[in-house]
């Protein structure tokens, strides 16, 4: 049994949450918060934070009962399983810390930082450096996307 990245169809990405749920697998699908407004209304709503993007443990059986639902577009293998885990729990305790981070487009460049103090103490990703403030990008390689958080330049700590 191993991780996968499922790219499903669009707004299917809750349906398979729930199905790998029902079947009892391993899964991930992070959600971020988001305050919309209807008719004077605030109605709070979550989101997935990589649209299309569906993180699921399975075997071989396991995996053609998820093909069988026809939410999904192709299955992505990991090259590095570890890795692909390991950012994904720095996506997971960053919303913890912030629920409503969105995702941005990963960085090529930059350097590894490690953020040692605030509510992202702990965290690492690439940093990006903008207005006197940084954004922390925590990449997720595998499907190219990322999620920024701002940090000030002095609760950064160097990795490279």
């Amino acid at each position: 049994m191993g991780w996968f990245v499922l790219y499903v169809k669009p707004r299917c990405e809750k349906k398979m949450c729930e199905f790998s749920r029902i079947q009892g697998l391993e899964h991930y699908l992070p959600l971020r918060m988001e305050t919309k407004i209807y008719q004077r209304r605030k109605v709070v709503v979550e989101k997935p934070v990589f649209p299309g993007y569906f993180f699921v443990a399975a075997d071989s059986k396991e995996r053609l009962s998820l093909l069988k639902t026809n939410n999904i577009v192709r299955i992505l293998i990991p090259p590095k399983e570890e890795h692909l885990l390991f950012e994904l729990e720095q996506v997971r305790k960053a919303l913890t810390a912030d629920p409503t981070l969105g995702s941005c487009v990963a960085l090529e460049r930059g350097r590894r930082v490690r953020i040692t103090g605030g509510a992202f103490m702990g965290i690492e990703g690439m940093v990006w450096a903008i207005k006197g403030r940084s954004k922390v990008c925590l990449n997720v390689d595998m499907i190219g996307r990322a999620v920024a958080v701002e940090v000030d330049r002095d609760v950064l700590e160097v990795l490279d």
